[in-house]
C-alpha cells in the first residue's frame, strides 16, 4: 500500500503519523513524505518515510504523475494560504484532483470549522486512520 503524508512548517504532525504508521504496519507500506518545505520533508524522512518530496512544484508534480492509495493531511490543504502561507492554489487544486482516499485531520484553522471536533485529541483521529488502513489492508490481502 502506498501512502502519502503531507505536512509543513516543522512537520511535527507528519513525523508522528509516519512513526505510528511504521509501528502499526512494519511491512507492506510505502510512505511518501510530502513537505511544503525542505525542513518538513527532511523531518518526515528521518521519521521513517521511504521518500521525500518538497515544495509546491514537487507536490504538484507528484499529484499529477503518481498514484497513491491514500493521503493523510491537515485540513489546511483545502485552503490556499494556510499552514502559514505554505499552501498554494496549485497545491489545493492538485490535492483536490487526487482520486485516492483522503484523510483530513481537523486541526484548528481560523477560516475552517468542523463542528464537534474541537474536543477530540489529534491522537484519536490518527488512531481512527490506522484502524481504517488496517481494514483496507486486510481486504486487499483477502482479495489476493
Amino acid at each position: 500500500m502506498k501512502i502519502a503524508v503531507l505536512d509543513g512548517q516543522g512537520a511535527g504532525l507528519g513525523q508522528t503519523i509516519i512513526k505510528k504508521l511504521r509501528q502499526a504496519f512494519p511491512h507492506g507500506l510505502y510512505i511518501v513524505a510530502l513537505g511544503t518545505n525542505t525542513f518538513a520533508t527532511t523531518k518526515m524522512v528521518r521519521a521513517g518515510s521511504d521518500i521525500g518530496i518538497s515544495g509546491e512544484k514537487g507536490f504538484y508534480s507528484f499529484c499529477r504523475r503518481e498514484s497513491v492509495d491514500c493521503i493523510i493531511a491537515p485540513i489546511g490543504i483545502i485552503q490556499p494560504g494556510s499552514i502559514q502561507g505554505e499552501i498554494t492554489e496549485n497545491m489545493v487544486r492538485a490535492f483536490s484532483n487526487l482520486t485516492c482516499k483522503k484523510f483530513l485531520l481537523p486541526l484548528h484553522h481560523p477560516n475552517i470549522s468542523i463542528p464537534c471536533t474541537s474536543d477530540v485529541p489529534i491522537k484519536d483521529y490518527i488512531d481512527a486512520i490506522l484502524k481504517d488502513l488496517s481494514f483496507q489492508m486486510q481486504r486487499r490481502h483477502y482479495r489476493q
